[in-house]
């Protein structure tokens, strides 16, 4: 009877060290209704499945315990729809065909208003675009046009590079530091350094520099920088290991 006692005691212990979350989601996306939506996140270097659900009318929801806060993916079968913090508290997420919204925790909160930010300065660029052929059709001379956009073009890119800066500075000690992160380099060929990337790491907190993926990715830029410097170029096969790839995607798909 003092095993069973001290067995159901162990048990209880280890629930109440675990957190909630509750997720509640509502979609006008009619081609989502009938589907089955997964909760991924990563453990162990592998994609899992920690909850699914069905949309209903529109409507689906989460909920469940987890040990740590993390970086997640919501699928669609195989395919990744939007990133989101699997937190403690009431989290919402808002579906529709013009956007797609995760809200009510604080972490979510900070990664879509970054994220919102972020497309803002992107749609700008699209525009240089639509603009350049605009004055193409005006007549405008292509020198003329490649100087005035080609300035406008550098200020986006730095208040790009400015913003993902400070949020990542901003975010060093909690999973969206590392989360986008591995947003700006997974769109290199291979880990390379940059000012940018210098920059951060030169400010890092310990629970930054100590993050899986940034160690790994910082340790091996550093290598093949090395190497540059003797006059020799990146192994073909070189790469890093990026546990979070579906998270990325989620990351790059939501904008």
């Amino acid at each position: 009877m003092n095993r069973i006692l001290y067995a159901i005691l162990i048990v209880a212990a280890f629930t109440s060290c675990a957190e909630s979350y509750s997720i509640q989601g509502s979609s006008t996306v009619s081609r989502l209704d009938g589907s089955k939506l997964y909760l991924k996140v990563v453990r162990d270097n592998k994609l899992q499945s920690i909850d699914s659900c069905e949309v209903v009318h529109g409507k689906f929801r989460f909920s469940g315990q987890f040990d740590s806060t993390r970086m997640a993916s919501l699928y669609m079968d195989d395919r990744s729809v939007m990133p989101l913090v699997v937190e403690q508290g009431d989290i919402n997420i808002r579906i529709d065909d013009a956007q797609q919204k995760v809200s009510g925790s604080p972490l979510n909160e900070l990664l879509y208003d970054f994220l919102d930010q972020h497309q803002q300065l992107d749609n700008r660029l699209v525009e240089l675009g639509h603009r350049e052929s605009q004055m193409l059709l005006d007549g405008i001379d292509e020198e003329v046009i490649a100087q005035q956009l080609s300035v406008e073009a550098q200020e986006i890119a730095r208040q790009t590079d400015s913003l993902e800066t400070h949020f990542i500075i901003d975010n060093f000690d909690n999973v969206l530091g590392p989360g986008i992160f591995m947003m700006i380099t997974s769109a290199y060929q291979y880990p390379i350094l940059t000012p940018q990337i210098e920059e951060l790491m030169s400010k890092a907190t310990d629970a930054f520099k100590n993050d899986p993926y940034v160690s790994d990715y910082y340790r091996v830029a550093n290598e093949i920088h090395q190497q540059m410097q003797q006059g020799g170029a990146p192994a073909s096969d070189t790469t890093i290991e990026e546990p979070n790839d579906s998270i990325v995607q989620s990351i790059l798909n939501a904008e």
